[in-house]
């Protein structure tokens, strides 16, 4: 069976999209369970793009071992060089380099003629092949680009020694015929095209990028570039589970072709992203979203139960998603909370077991039914916390007083290491007295550009879930925090802002 490649790009172009940037330990867990769903090709970063790009392709390149770990670069030999240091620690590596090849890019942006742009094209593809064996060349706005020019560009790139030529459809301009028929003439016409890889990368501006690439591949790309959840620049990318379920699902007409992906870990792995970065799955998202499997309608409920296949196309489990969930309560022990834990993606050591079991306890306390969404809460607070160190600020108490004909106050303990520093301060309501507080103890000022509290489970004892966007001079960060009390909760998600912050300040 031919296989299809999945080149993701969720750690570059992905995290590109407002509102999704990760830290250096979020995008190596992130990168981890990539390689455990199994993409073959995952692109770390832009290496030459800043300090930060470079780290964590560097990072990401010394861990993962199966998946292929692909840096972005430049036509420019600086950009590449920098990419060939960040991914060396690769088991396999790939350096991907780009440049526009459409005249209103050449004009506009490069102010470069077509002569110039094959020149840099050459020079790039041999300088990258001289730092590494796989080299992908891409022609940016290649569905925009004059197709003979855009085949001489393909050719100029082989013949340097590129191993996989990549077409963009870089702002969603295309339809499904055109596109198809652009990878069809550079299918055909491109000399030596045989030795190498087609690929696409499609992005989602006419809400048509997998579609696009579906047409890629019938035309004969055997490599599509997409992200998890489709997110990416402006609209996004194609949805890498979108892809990967519709050859799976339509084996009729795609069947000769699969991929490696481990299916059963798609859900896991976008509510991983979803973890990591605050933003919430859309709940009408194919595949992943909350209601992807749910059944309303009489009609709809009755046929399912008389036989799944009457209203679902593929089953929940195939994508990682349990339907049955039995609610663990106070007399639940540690070994049925580990094997729920594991269920859900998490296996911790010992002591991070017996922390999670006593958080889960304590909130049994107070919640008579804790359900999966509850535990994957608990379990993210005690994977913030295992990469805390001793120098960050932490909640050792707080007070706050509030009523509708007075002014609120809190009253904040924050301890560091051995230092243990309380303030109060006055607010318009209790969370910003709080949040005031807290801007006293670090004396530092910043700036709350978004706040968001969400139950984590339904009914009055439901765990709520905090996301905090700070910014100060030098960039914006992100926390995130749980508790049965929304304000302790926005405290918690506030200090982990916080010391992003303060870490970034050194």
């Amino acid at each position: 069976m031919e296989t299809i490649q999945i080149f993701d790009t969720t750690l570059r172009d992905g995290e590109q999209a407002p509102g999704y940037a990760m830290n250096l330990d979020e995008k190596v867990r992130m990168a981890l369970q990539l390689e455990t769903l199994g993409v073959d090709i995952m692109e770390a970063g832009f290496a030459a793009a800043s300090e930060g790009d470079f780290a964590s392709v560097k990072a990401i390149a010394d861990v993962v071992k199966t998946s292929t770990v692909c840096s972005l670069a430049r036509a420019l030999e600086k950009d590449i060089v920098r990419s060939s240091e960040a991914i060396k620690g690769a088991a396999r590596s790939r350096i991907h380099t780009f440049i526009a090849t459409s005249d209103l890019h050449l004009k506009y942006k490069l102010h470069i003629s077509r002569t110039d742009c094959l020149k840099q094209i050459r020079q790039a593809v041999a300088c990258a092949r001289k730092y590494c064996e796989d080299v992908e060349f891409s022609a940016e706005d290649a569905s925009r680009t004059n197709v003979d020019f855009l085949c001489r560009a393909y050719e100029t790139a082989i013949a340097a020694g590129a191993t996989v030529i990549n077409i963009p459809d870089t702002v969603g301009y295309s339809t499904p015929e055109e596109f198809g028929a652009i990878v069809s003439s550079v299918m055909n016409r491109v000399k030596g095209i045989e030795k190498v890889t087609v690929s696409t990368h499609c992005h989602d501006d006419l809400g048509l990028a997998v579609a696009n690439s579906f047409a890629g591949i019938r035309a004969g790309a055997r490599q599509v570039e997409c992200t998890i959840c489709a997110i990416g620049e402006r609209a996004g990318n194609a949805a890498l589970e979108e892809i990967v379920m519709g050859l799976c699902t339509r084996k009729d007409i795609y069947g000769g072709l699969a991929t490696r992906i481990r299916t059963e870990e798609i859900a896991r792995t976008a509510h991983l992203l979803s973890t990591i970065t605050g933003v919430r799955i859309a709940p009408g998202k194919a595949i992943v979203g909350r209601n992807a499997f749910v059944h309303e309608s009489g009609i709809h409920q009755h046929g399912v139960l008389s036989k799944a296949e009457t209203y679902e196309i593929m089953t929940p489990e195939s994508v990682g998603i349990k339907q049955t969930e039995l609610v663990l309560g106070k007399h639940s022990g540690q070994h049925a909370l580990e094997t729920r834990l594991k269920d859900l993606g998490y296996d911790l050591d010992s002591k991070g077991l017996a922390e999670v079991f006593a958080a889960f306890k304590a909130l049994a306390d107070r919640k008579k039914q804790i359900t999966n969404r509850d535990l994957a809460a608990l379990a993210e607070s005690r994977v913030a916390a295992k990469n805390s160190s001793a120098k960050e600020w932490k909640l050792d108490s707080f007070v706050v007083n509030s009523g509708n004909h007075m002014s609120a106050t809190a009253q904040i303990t924050l301890v560091k290491g051995k230092k243990r520093v309380q303030e109060a301060a006055i607010g318009s309501g209790p969370i910003y007295a709080a949040f005031r507080a807290v801007e006293k103890i670090i004396r530092h000022r910043f700036i709350l550009e978004d706040y968001r509290i969400e139950a984590v489970t339904e009914r009055r004892d439901a765990l709520g879930e905090v996301m905090v966007k700070i910014s100060d001079s030098k960039g914006t960060y992100r926390g995130r925090g749980v508790s049965t009390d929304v304000i302790e909760g926005s405290i918690l998600a506030l200090l982990v802002a916080v010391n992003r912050m303060l870490e970034a300040k050194k």
